[in-house]
């Protein structure tokens, strides 16, 4: 897998999949344009540094906000950085915004040592809860609650993210495909 993240590998290694993180340094800059690309750019340094007969997986994902635009969408995981956490931030933007609604959403490329592409995509619904609660989990599942829930997906916990998250359902999707 074409990432340092310990939690993605977690998630998507509970799909019965043999994967391990690629420690390497140069890992892309991860654009604005989509989810689609940032994956594939990933997944095409792995092609350049991993090893050539593996297959390489590039992931990305974030959250998109109804109330916000659609964002931070794209530029989830960089969203925090311009002062204090993402989530504090979050929560922060929608205060007074009774429009929660929120969706995960995920996108998986495999690239295989021939040069041949696979694609999963996955999404989560659900809205943002009106203060963090949980412990498991990582980035917003704090107050990420998925629809049909009442709690948040770290109050659900890392086993339930495990079978319905966005990267589950972009891993099923890709399993489909394979």
């Amino acid at each position: 897998m074409c990432s340092r993240n310990r939690n993605k590998l977690r998630e998507l290694s509970a799909h019965g999949w043999e994967l391990d993180l690629l420690d390497a340094d140069g890992y892309p800059e991860e654009g604005e344009e989509s989810y689609v690309e940032n994956a594939r750019g990933k997944a095409l340094f792995g092609r350049e540094v991993g090893p050539r007969d593996a297959w390489m997986l590039g992931e990305d994902s974030g959250l998109e906000v109804a109330a916000l635009g659609g964002g931070p969408g794209v530029r989830s995981a960089r969203y925090g950085s311009e002062g204090g956490g993402a989530v504090e931030r979050l929560l922060r933007e929608l205060e007074g915004v009774e429009d929660r609604r929120a969706r995960y959403v995920c996108e998986v490329v495999l690239i295989g040592p021939g040069g041949e592409e696979l694609r999963g995509s996955g999404v989560l619904e659900g809205h943002i809860a009106r203060e963090a609660r949980g412990s498991e989990g990582f980035g917003y599942d704090p107050v990420f609650i998925p629809g049909g829930e009442e709690e948040t997906v770290a109050e659900l916990g890392n086993a339930w993210k495990a079978d319905h998250s966005h990267r589950a359902r972009a891993a099923a999707d890709l399993r489909a495909k394979l």
